[in-house]
């Protein structure tokens, strides 16, 4: 009997490592892989390139509801991994950025760019076999998953880890620069109205503060093992 095809959804919280996760896990097991949170990134890099994002972080709502239709983002497999397209162009080293970073959570809050996405990211997993990584997907994209993990590592752990991405990529920034951001997000993130960060009731709760990434992603094999289990 072959093995049931389930939807994996694993939700946390900013630079917690779900991504890295999530794409290992999915390549292990030969399921698709979806970033949700580049998906919002895309739209704030479009947001920020056409004027709809100020200098002090303030996103015009209204202009951006209206260029929705305008937005198309799809995923493309390349030899260094998934790419973010934003209108058929590659733009997964931009949405990166920390300047995006800044701003994600501001765009994210709005409710009309939640619902558009939501539906984009449904649609994406309509047929199961899928690993999605983001804020709301065990619960608002995928309530009825069959596999939910919320990943947690505190603020420090995680800015930290962000902090070495960012340089080992170029970007020159600082620590307290990432702190910042880090815990700005997770506020915004835990307080906005529409789909807040939460474990979802039935999800596996996982801090990896002191896990090594080997020691993540064989824990993570073993509840995807687990699920299959008992689903069959």
């Amino acid at each position: 009997m072959s093995n049931p095809i389930i939807t994996i959804a694993i939700d946390g919280y900013s630079s917690s490592g779900k991504s890295t996760m999530a794409k290992v896990l999915a390549k292990k097991i030969g399921y698709r892989y979806i970033d949700s949170g580049a998906m919002y990134r895309a739209v704030t890099l479009y947001a920020m390139r056409n004027g709809m994002v100020s200098t002090d972080h303030v996103v015009d709502c209204n202009a951006l509801r209206a260029a929705l239709p305008n937005i198309k983002i799809d995923f493309n497999v390349c030899e260094d991994g998934q790419h973010t397209m934003l209108n058929n162009e590659d733009v997964e080293k931009e949405i990166r950025q920390l300047d995006v970073s800044n701003n994600v959570s501001q765009v994210a809050v709005i409710p009309a760019i939640r619902h558009a996405l939501v539906a984009m990211q449904q649609a994406f997993g309509i047929e199961k076999g899928i690993v999605m990584d983001g804020r709301d997907i065990g619960t608002t994209v995928f309530p009825n998953a069959e596999l939910k993990i919320f990943v947690n590592a505190s603020a420090e752990t995680r800015a930290m880890r962000r902090h070495k991405e960012l340089l080992e990529k170029g970007q020159q920034t600082t620590y307290e620069e990432v702190l910042a951001n880090v815990m700005t997000r997770d506020h915004i993130d835990e307080t906005r109205e529409e789909s807040p960060l939460r474990c979802a009731e039935d999800a596996i709760v996982l801090d990896n503060s002191t896990m090594t990434i080997n020691e993540q992603d064989a824990w993570l094999i073993d509840r995807f093992n687990e699920t299959i289990a008992k689903h069959k």
